[in-house]
């Protein structure tokens, strides 16, 4: 999701910084998982677009009870598109791609997000400095080889879907600066109204249904995902950009893959080799290399 990053981060608590940190750290690496326990209940596009229709519809109904105003139509043709970009295509997706590989495998593979968002900066017209392209150099590396001899070569669909939703969240991301858009928290619910309105209608068209009342871990699982990951953990990250550097902010990009590594392994079983793990060490240095280059431009 996009978001407008101060110029100047303003003062917090400690004790602030680490919750918020937390709270992105850990829900946002334990929502590959969840995905994951959801799908055992739920179509993939339909899991997704029901989760943020849910998440949405109460992000806005308290904004608007705040007092934020509601976006103009101008507004919501801008957040239309973001929705498609960053919810159907970026998490519907993810949601696709795990009904044939491990939540941790996509989190690997999610993680290349900053490097996509630095190629398609290049193709604006932001011109990447020589270690930002080192970085991309390292990070695409990484990419083939954990396309090339992971499960994700036994799983074409998976492998496809997982490289395309990283590469549509970034241009969504891309794409917003300079729009008209709403304040962020609004920019938030109406992204995940809007995309979640999309991917209901895609599910429903490509013949996905809910045929039984699902279990009680697919409910829990996307109602952790509605309220923790999509108003918790979003709502922490854009209350970070306002009080830290927007380093530290995006941090997450290199925790998130090995909590959901870790959380799979321990409560789904799931085991990763060499290969993928040796991948993921790969694709996170491109992404250090890449940040570390902006910071010091």
């Amino acid at each position: 999701m996009s978001v407008v990053v101060p110029a100047v981060p303003r003062p917090a608590s400690t004790a602030a910084v680490v919750s918020a940190l937390l709270a992105v750290y850990l829900i946002w690496g334990s929502t590959y998982l969840g995905i994951r326990f959801g799908l055992e209940g739920f179509p993939p596009l339909l899991m997704a677009g029901l989760r943020f229709l849910a998440a949405g519809l109460a992000f806005y109904a308290l904004l608007r009870w705040r007092g934020y105003a509601a976006p103009t139509r101008a507004q919501w043709k801008n957040l239309a598109v973001m929705g498609f970009l960053m919810m159907l295509m970026g998490n519907g997706l993810v949601c696709v791609a795990q009904q044939e590989v491990s939540s941790g495998l996509a989190a690997i593979a999610v993680a290349s997000l900053p490097l996509w968002a630095g190629l398609f900066g290049w193709l604006k017209g932001r011109h990447p400095s020589r270690g930002e392209w080192l970085g991309l150099g390292v990070g695409f590396a990484g990419v083939l080889w954990l396309n090339a001899g992971s499960d994700l070569s036994a799983s074409p669909r998976g492998a496809i879907a997982l490289l395309a939703a990283p590469a549509a969240w970034a241009w969504g991301s891309i794409w917003s600066r300079d729009r008209d858009l709403p304040t962020a928290f609004m920019s938030t619910a109406g992204q995940m109204l809007t995309g979640g309105v999309l991917l209901v209608a895609l599910g429903w068209a490509l013949g996905e249904r809910i045929v039984e009342w699902p279990a009680t871990r697919p409910l829990l699982a996307v109602g952790y995902l509605a309220v923790f990951g999509s108003i918790v953990a979003y709502s922490a990250y854009v209350w970070l950009l306002d009080h830290v550097r927007p380093a530290l902010a995006t941090s997450y990009a290199y925790v998130n893959p090995p909590v959901a590594v870790l959380l799979g392994a321990l409560l789904a079983g799931e085991r990763f080799g060499v290969h993928a793990i040796g991948a993921m060490a790969v694709i996170l240095a491109g992404v250090a290399i890449v940040m570390l280059s902006r910071a010091k431009r």
